[in-house]
């Protein structure tokens, strides 16, 4: 219950309010940041560095905002240098960390690549996501469908696909019900915030 006496809807994990929009949201719509030793902001991707977090809306519109109004010095209280760049390096970060994720769950045998795995993947009704690379050729990308009930994720390149599945290129890609496909699909979605 909340301070207000109404009941909180906490289906999607714990909430953080973002310093930018001052809107609660569950976490995982938003990118936390620590103060390093040095006093300069620091991304906290797995959210595992000590330290108070100060919470910010996965766009890329928000982390420059934050930056630009130095609302991360509002935030901790004290003045703080945030790198040059904040929200590119977020992306570069983040786009790592979910092809990172997408290697592990092929080498557990949770996600296939290539047209055929794929389309068979999708037929059986195995899968909880497809993935297609965002540069792939509109045409082939068009023959397959988001499985029923599951999610799209189409904002990673070909290169970075290829990097997670340790090929040069992937085009098409798809997730099974494996552990790791919620939290693929969950790091996904905040690389799109930071891309669109």
């Amino acid at each position: 219950m909340s301070r207000g006496g109404k009941e909180k809807d906490r289906a999607d994990g714990p909430e953080r309010k973002c310093i930018v929009t001052g809107e609660v949201a569950p976490k995982g719509g938003l990118i936390r940041f620590v103060v390093g030793p040095d006093a300069q902001v620091v991304p906290d991707l797995a959210e595992k560095l000590p330290g108070r977090g100060i919470w910010v809306s996965a766009t890329r519109e928000a982390i420059e905002t934050a930056a630009k109004k130095k609302l991360f010095s509002r935030s901790a209280k004290t003045q703080v240098t945030v790198p040059e760049g904040l929200a590119d390096l977020v992306e570069r970060l983040q786009a790592k960390r979910v092809c990172e994720l997408l290697a592990l769950a092929r080498k557990s045998g949770d996600a296939v690549a290539g047209y055929e795995k794929v389309k068979d993947m999708l037929a059986k009704e195995e899968a909880t996501a497809l993935i297609q690379a965002s540069d792939g050729s509109e045409r082939g990308k068009s023959k397959l469908s988001t499985p029923h009930r599951g999610n799209f994720i189409g904002w990673l390149t070909a290169d970075e696909l290829g990097l997670a599945f340790g090929r040069e290129t992937v085009i098409h890609a798809a997730l099974g019900t494996g552990g790791l496909s919620k939290r693929v699909v969950e790091e996904a979605a905040r690389l799109r915030g930071l891309r669109a």
